[in-house]
């Protein structure tokens, strides 16, 4: 079985002046920074292209923000973008809300606060880890399928799926300070998958760092 690598690809930065948790909410769109974001992952791309790379197939949560950080990707390298919904953002019961000390002190909230571990409030770790995953292991098995032997696929997604999704792989306990994850605005997560299909190793990037400084923090976004 040849080799290959999936990069999970977080979105960039989102227009969300009121700093809600948007989680699931339509029509989220980039910024304008988020756009820089996402063109500058899209040069990235087509420069490991020119030096050799196999970047055969794209994939996209269906979410507005994802799309459009895989669309100049999908320019770029002349791919079409697929869609799947395993690679959707978690669930979350403050969706659409501010999360502050004040918004949490509500009582109607506190039954969704018992749990961190699972949590309690959203889909749990395990189960988003489980999706991420198998929407993984198919886009190795069609990178391989379209391009052989090292093969790429890229897929556009979100901080907590790909941070769940990460741990579960270097069998580290799901639950975390969601202020330590690894996994900033257009980041790249990297599984390297060896010839016999077991994961090799884990890869962390920033291509876009340079743009980093000052964008948005929103938890969760």
């Amino acid at each position: 079985m040849p080799q290959a690598t999936v990069h999970l690809l977080r979105h960039g930065e989102v227009h969300n002046p009121d700093g809600v948790l948007y989680g699931r909410l339509p029509e989220f769109h980039l910024s304008e920074l988020g756009r820089q974001m996402a063109q500058t992952l899209a040069e990235h791309f087509r420069e490991r292209v020119s030096q050799g790379a196999n970047i055969v197939y794209l994939v996209a949560s269906p979410l507005t923000r994802a799309q459009e950080t895989a669309q100049p990707t999908s320019e770029a390298l002349g791919l079409d973008i697929h869609t799947d919904n395993r690679i959707i953002e978690a669930e979350n019961h403050f969706e659409g809300l501010k999360v502050t000390k004040a918004e949490l002190r509500k009582p109607k909230h506190w039954p969704h606060l018992i749990n961190p571990f699972r949590p309690s409030w959203g889909e749990p770790y395990k189960l988003q880890a489980a999706r991420v995953t198998e929407a993984v292991q198919e886009a190795r098995a069609k990178a391989i399928e379209l391009g052989g032997d090292g093969a790429e696929a890229i897929l556009v997604c979100h901080q907590l799926p790909i941070w769940a999704t990460r741990l579960s792989a270097e069998g580290k306990p799901l639950w975390h300070d969601p202020r330590k994850r690894e996994c900033t605005l257009t980041s790249l997560t990297s599984l390297v998958f060896g010839d016999d299909g077991a994961l090799l190793r884990v890869e962390y990037s920033e291509p876009a760092a340079a743009l980093l400084p000052g964008a948005s923090s929103t938890p969760g976004a």
